[in-house]
């Protein structure tokens, strides 16, 4: 799995990403329902903070969303089952 920086991607594919993972995951927001709109900015906005990152996995071809510590723990899963050199 690898990360995509936003800075990478078009305002338009960006906004499409975004959209197409809350739709997928069906988010909760808690007792008020937000506008998808509303969701869009929030993710946009813990995207750009740097707490939500952008990855692709060539394996499957998905595009999906991880916050930081789900892509950090991945990694170190990894690195901890990769068999030693020895």
């Amino acid at each position: 799995m690898i990360e995509i920086p936003s800075e990478r991607l078009s305002r338009d594919v960006l906004g499409a990403v975004i959209e197409e993972y809350i739709l997928r995951e069906g988010t909760d927001y808690g007792v008020q329902e937000a506008s998808l709109e509303s969701k869009i900015k929030q993710v946009y906005r813990q995207i750009t903070q740097g707490d939500v990152l952008i990855t692709f996995d060539p394996a499957t071809e998905n595009c999906t969303l991880l916050t930081r510590n789900q892509f950090n723990r991945y990694r170190n899963d990894l690195q901890t089952n990769e068999p030693s050199d020895l």
